[in-house]
């Protein structure tokens, strides 16, 4: 008797609880410890120079912690609650690996989410529905896909179809959330086959591909985005596009374009939403998963030590069981003092000016922890820099929170709306980072809105608040809940202006 997925969700979530992973996961990565692999440019944004390089090919000599010794507990917790913090991402990782590649087919969990079995990827064929709850901070400008690979054991090739004028991009992430490769229309990418390959595959590259692209990770994902305008007519051209976006393992490739009808798939039944982000990371449990992440994931250059350390503690902790309980108080005190705070925007990235944040080395973090993790918690998977800026805020210029017992006024002047190659949008999300559902079903507006009403002086006005400015003005309204809300920019294939700073979002102002 064949098992549901919405059953292997809910042992997988079992699983969670116990602290294992599971058989099907698990079967996802090897077993063992590591040996560090080579590191480029695209999985950290640091270089090392010839004296770091040399260092690193003599840490074999360096002593290493010493095992068998008495651990006292508040040395236990120091090197506990770094490990929480510089693992979270990746335990977060592997937790949704796990419970998206359970899909027996590619299709759509629950109807609105992108779900396939390892090796292989699903689309959306339309904007995604407010009801997902698989990642926060969702945008309603592009058609997604997503799917979970492990490279090592098998190479997968995605195809790219000739998009034409339209923007698209594969952000392509490895186990720490770091994008790998590079594919899109910012990258001049051609229509073809490119394969994902993991650190230690040794095959060739296959005639009729053209480029193979090195994850330094076994563990990774893809998450495709091509731009959709709000219009019936941009929804019917997409979707001959977005049907030859497939990924497949590297046996079945055979030179030929394949095509899925997105918009036929099947829906495959899951568990019910609670409303907020599912929770990847259950502290109580990770440091039962915390293992797989050190012996699957190699360090990068200088984190040798730290992975000394958190081997040690692991060591000490599994002939202790008072030593146990102490990380596991660790995780759940971290979860609440470190990482809950990066649900605020004013604790990510770095100040942009007029009471907004902005991304800081966004998928390209590298040894950038505060960054990594913060971002993993608030709004998983952003792009490169290159690709989407982000800006983000709870409050208004003034300094007050965002309410929808308020009314607000974001105001462009006249050619300074996001300077972009590709296109931009304001969202709105309510307390728990995800879309407010309304009756105009609007959750962005932007370079993707036809008819949106510019001022007599050429500025561009869009408004936030539970209620409607009324008149002329509705068709530039974001709607909001009654309680707590933030705003979000997204600046896609940013122009310089965007890059180095210089161009900042525009003071949020209480409407009168």
């Amino acid at each position: 008797m064949k098992t549901s997925f919405n059953d292997q969700l809910d042992i997988t979530r079992r699983d969670l609880m116990k602290g294992g992973m599971g058989a099907a996961s698990l079967a996802a990565v090897s077993a063992g410890a590591a040996v560090p692999a080579a590191v480029t440019a695209a999985s950290v944004a640091v270089t090392a120079n010839a004296a770091q390089a040399q260092q690193h090919a003599a840490s074999a000599t360096v002593t290493q912690p010493a095992t068998g010794i008495v651990m006292s507990p508040d040395y236990a917790r120091t090197v506990a609650q770094m490990a929480y913090v510089w693992g979270w991402p990746m335990v977060n990782m592997i937790n949704r690996r796990a419970a998206i590649t359970q899909a027996p087919e590619p299709g759509h969990l629950n109807g609105v989410l992108p779900a396939a079995p390892r090796g292989q990827i699903a689309m959306l064929n339309d904007y995604i529905e407010p009801s997902e709850t698989f990642v926060t901070c969702p945008n309603q400008d592009v058609v997604y896909g997503l799917g979970f690979f492990a490279l090592d054991e098998e190479p997968v090739v995605i195809q790219v179809p000739d998009f034409g004028d339209r923007f698209w991009v594969y952000a392509l992430y490895d186990a720490r959330t770091d994008q790998f490769g590079h594919l899109g229309k910012p990258y001049g990418s051609k229509p073809g086959f490119d394969l994902l390959a993991g650190p230690r595959w040794s095959g060739l590259k296959p005639d009729g591909t053209t480029d193979v692209l090195r994850c330094p990770t076994s563990l990774a994902n893809a998450i495709p985005r091509v731009f959709q305008d709000d219009t019936p007519e941009d929804r019917k051209a997409i979707q001959e596009v977005i049907n030859q976006v497939v990924a497949y393992p590297l046996k079945d490739f055979d030179g030929e374009m394949k095509t899925i009808e997105w918009a036929k798939v099947p829906d495959i039944p899951g568990p019910a939403s609670s409303g907020e982000e599912t929770k990847w990371v259950v502290p109580d449990k990770f440091f039962d998963q915390f293992g797989e992440v050190l012996d699957t994931v190699d360090p990068l250059p200088g984190e040798e030590a730290l992975y000394g350390q958190f081997r040690l503690l692991l060591d000490a902790a599994s002939k202790d069981p008072e030593l146990k309980k102490v990380l596991v108080a660790t995780a759940v005190e971290t979860e609440d003092k470190v990482i809950q705070p990066f649900f605020q925007w004013k604790h990510n990235g770095r100040p942009a000016g007029n009471g907004w944040n902005r991304s800081t080395n966004n998928a390209q973090f590298g040894v950038d922890y505060f960054n990594r993790t913060g971002t993993a918690k608030s709004n998983m998977f952003d792009n490169r820099p290159n690709e989407t800026q982000y800006f983000y805020t709870d409050h208004d210029g003034a300094g007050g929170e965002l309410s929808g017992s308020g009314s607000y006024a974001i105001t462009f002047p006249a050619g300074q709306e996001p300077p972009v190659n590709g296109f931009w949008s304001l969202t709105l999300y309510n307390d728990k980072h995800l879309f407010h559902a309304n009756d105009l079903k609007r959750y962005s507006l932007g370079t993707k809105n036809k008819n949106l009403k510019r001022n007599s002086d050429g500025s561009l006005t869009l408004y936030a608040g539970a209620k409607s400015p009324g008149g002329d003005k509705e068709n530039n309204w974001l709607p909001a809940p009654d309680g707590k809300f933030s705003l979000y920019i997204r600046a896609y294939w940013g122009k310089e202006a965007i890059l180095d700073g210089s161009w900042q979002p525009p003071a949020i102002e209480v409407a009168q």
